[in-house]
């Protein structure tokens, strides 16, 4: 009898952990970037052009596989309670400098609509605590962006 219970649990976990996505890096840095691309309730078109160029230049991929990686971005952020599997996964794989570059992509995200809002000011600055990244160089990869602009 108990052989059975375990084996049940057993193959319940078994079914519920091979049907969960796997978050790779790359679904990961998508799903914090549209973190931030939503973070002002509001998303326009320069915003999501600026989306497409950082994680096709980052990845290397095709305007096709960007846009199924923004889509799948979007279904796993509308899905996670927290932040947590994407940047502990980050933290792990990234070097100290890539998750800094990281917060570049996300200021350049954040000011793509030509207006920085509290909202996307507040998430990069928890998503980059969270990313370990320092507050100085936080400010510095959001003057450098500021700097690109103009």
């Amino acid at each position: 009898m108990l052989d059975a219970v375990q084996q049940f649990f057993r193959q319940t976990f078994e079914a519920s952990s091979s049907a969960e996505p796997t978050v790779t890096p790359e679904l990961a840095v998508a799903a914090l970037l549209s973190e931030v691309l939503r973070a002002d309730y509001k998303v326009d078109e320069a915003e999501l052009t600026m989306l497409r160029d950082v994680l096709s230049r980052q990845f290397s991929l095709e305007r096709s596989a960007v846009e199924q990686l923004m889509t799948e971005a979007r279904d796993e952020v509308e899905r996670a309670v927290d932040h947590f599997q994407y940047v502990s996964l980050l933290n792990e794989r990234y070097t100290y400098d890539q998750r800094v570059e990281l917060v570049g992509a996300m200021w350049r995200l954040a000011y793509a609509d030509d207006e920085l809002a509290a909202l996307e000011e507040h998430r990069i600055r928890r998503l980059a605590d969270l990313l370990y990244v320092t507050h100085s160089d936080f400010i510095r990869t959001k003057l450098a962006v500021q700097a690109e602009r103009g």
